[in-house]
């Protein structure tokens, strides 16, 4: 046998010999871990929602007549509104709106940093050819002279630092906690930038009614000015009455056209939201056709499942806990495993011959001796951030629960002032027209007829501004329950990677576009 494949021979037994050692201590040590036991922060939540019981729901607008198909809300919850230009724009926010590209980056990334922390689960290989061309001189007592030589390289390094106290492992786990809150992130950011849209879009309805409302107003008040001048030509009326009349129309002209710069507002931010250019973006002007409609709501207890927000939330507890082993490893001593082979020679030709082997085989173990309390310190810091995302977190549900309540409460009180609203609206109705037959019959002045009108007009505007908070609170209470995402579509996908692999996301990336959300597949739970 020849004297390179001794060599070769020996080098392999060595390198068997050290991965059997290592496999010993991993085996030994992959159990290690500081990170404390983690358990969901406890809270408490009510058993009802008080706002909104059974008696109540009886009672309240909306509720006594939709009856919904299911008792969970569902993912495209607008379409429970029946509003099919709603439903267009809604369905442009996951391509286009820049505030959502921006969390799917925000992912992105977090999972890109996923994929860098497993790296280190794996060895180090480098590799550095050299060639290198030197002259070096050679002098004795009777001569001097000089060579000149070449020297090839071809080395291979490898290090390895074998995770016996968790450090990688944790971290690992941290950073795919983050992953998952971020995950949690884009579907909150979604949700709100959905209920945004639908918010503008149903207040910018209400204002189309009210500009019909006052157009039609207008012509009235123009009917009313036409008969009083008519009745002043006779003698019946005063000049006082025609310029109360003209007063009355203009006014009224006035308030039209001024709901013309709201309107324009809310366009421009509707364009906005669905990511494109306020000045080539318009909307028609349309009646407003949306009627009460039912949400289930559920219990309390629901919204630690249906609130993407709160997921991250916790998502982020589990994070900061995992953080604590990471910082608790730095007590222990890191140990390396390092090894280096390659060929060197001063000849191409001979470069793989067995005298251009060489081999090193080591490892390097580093303990910090004195620190001055530094680790301390940092550990302290872990677990007083630990205790910062468990508060954190418990504020979260604390909102979501008073958020729930607000709009129930809303919702409910509404009903019952839009059923008012609508008898004074009635009443008024009743009071201008006596009001028009008392003045022409001559019993009355103008002036009563103006204030039957205003009163009229104010009633009617009212019951409108009713409509656009009963329909935006309906938009909030669906927010605040989370839409119809629910905690099983995503998030517990995720919590299994670290028992069953990585679990993937396939995305299409149109050439030159941000990926839409809609082509997104994510995780479903295993």
């Amino acid at each position: 046998m020849c004297l390179s494949m001794k060599i070769i021979i020996s080098l392999l037994k060595a390198k068997a010999r050290m991965i059997a050692v290592s496999s010993a201590c991993l085996v030994l040590f992959a159990g290690c871990s500081f990170a404390p036991k983690y358990a969901e922060p406890s809270v408490q939540p009510p058993a009802a929602f008080k706002e909104m019981t059974p008696a109540q729901s009886s009672e309240t607008d909306g509720w006594k007549t939709a009856e919904p198909m299911d008792n969970a809300l569902r993912g495209q919850w607008w379409e429970m509104f029946h509003e099919p230009e709603l439903n267009a724009f809604e369905s442009q926010v996951n391509a286009s709106n820049q505030t959502v590209a921006v969390a799917l980056a925000n992912f992105l990334a977090a999972r890109a940093v996923v994929k860098q922390s497993r790296s280190q689960y794996f060895p180090t290989v480098t590799a550095s050819p050299s060639v290198t061309r030197s002259r070096q001189a050679s002098q004795s007592s009777s001569s001097s002279s000089a060579s000149t030589f070449t020297e090839y390289a071809l080395p291979f390094d490898a290090s390895w630092e074998p995770d016996f106290w968790g450090r990688i492992r944790n971290t690992v786990k941290a950073n795919s906690l983050e992953a998952q809150a971020t995950l949690a992130d884009l579907e909150n950011v979604r949700l709100t930038v959905q209920a945004e849209v639908a918010v503008d879009y149903f207040q910018l309805r209400v204002l189309d009614a009210q500009k019909q409302l006052l157009d039609a107003t207008v012509i009235a008040y123009q009917e009313s000015l036409k008969l009083t001048q008519a009745q002043y030509g006779a003698g019946l009326a005063s000049d006082q009455d025609v310029a109360q009349a003209e007063t009355q129309l203009n006014t009224t002209r006035a308030q039209a056209t001024d709901l013309g710069i709201q309107r324009a507002q809310l366009e421009h931010a509707i364009a906005t939201l669905l990511g494109q250019p306020a000045s080539s973006f318009s909307i028609a002007t349309n009646s407003l056709t949306a009627e009460p409609i039912a949400i289930p709501f559920g219990v309390p207890s629901q919204l630690l499942e249906r609130r993407p927000d709160i997921a991250a939330a916790e998502r982020r507890v589990a994070e900061a806990n995992a953080q604590i082993g990471v910082v608790r490893a730095a007590y222990y001593p890191t140990i390396t495993l390092s090894g280096a082979a390659g060929y060197q020679n001063t000849s191409v030709q001979n470069l793989f011959s067995g005298p251009g082997l060489v081999w090193s085989v080591g490892a390097t173990l580093a303990q910090t001796l004195f620190d001055g309390g530094l680790r301390q310190a940092v550990t302290e810091q872990s677990r007083a951030i630990y205790q910062g995302t468990v508060a954190n977190y418990r504020q979260t549900v604390l909102t979501a629960f008073q958020e729930v309540e607000d709009n129930l409460s809303t919702l409910r009180i509404l009903s019952q002032e839009l059923q008012q609203q609508d008898a004074a609206v009635n009443s008024s109705q009743r009071y201008l027209t006596r009001a028009n037959t008392r003045y022409q019959s001559g019993l009355d002045i103008y002036l009563d007829v103006i204030a039957a009108q205003t009163a009229l007009l104010n009633n009617q505007r009212t019951a409108l501004d009713l409509q656009m908070q009963q329909l935006t609170a309906s938009v909030q209470l669906i927010k605040a329950l989370g839409g119809g995402w629910d905690i099983s579509h995503d998030i517990l996908g995720w919590r299994t990677q670290f028992h069953h692999g990585p679990v993937h996301l396939q995305i299409t990336v149109p050439c030159g576009m941000m990926p839409p959300l809609g082509m997104m597949t994510m995780p479903s739970r295993m």
